[in-house]
């Protein structure tokens, strides 16, 4: 009988990455990616246990961003550019976290979507 055996899986190390942060008045989502993209972690306000309101608060995108960062830690990051998208209370608490976690941000950018015209308004009500 042949024996099978498996390759131990290495971490690939990357020290420059990306920190999508998705604040919304509902919730924070921090995603920290490679260059390419590729999913290093990620961490939300209800992964950490934060309920109803307790989840849009900065304190709480303090918490969330330490829980992500301590995940990448494992991978050798060290270098972000910041994604942000949305408009929350965490937005700067988040960026501020990045940086007191031991993470050098390079460059900050806003890609929250602005509509050009928008939707079409609601009819005129009567009454």
């Amino acid at each position: 009988m042949q024996k099978i055996v498996k390759k131990k899986k290495t971490k690939k190390k990357v020290s420059r990455g990306q920190a999508h942060i998705q604040v919304t008045y509902n919730n924070t989502i921090v995603t920290l990616t490679d260059q390419t993209g590729a999913v290093l972690a990620w961490s939300s306000a209800g992964l950490n246990g934060f309920k109803g309101p307790k989840k849009a608060t900065p304190y709480a995108a303090g918490i969330i961003v330490k829980n992500a960062v301590e995940k990448a830690k494992e991978y050798g990051l060290q270098e972000v550019d910041v994604f942000i998208k949305g408009v929350g209370a965490g937005r700067e608490a988040s960026v501020r976290a990045l940086h007191a976690n031991g993470l050098s941000v390079t460059s900050i950018k806003d890609i929250t979507p602005i509509p050009h015209n928008g939707c079409r308004p609601k009819k005129v009500r009567r009454v």
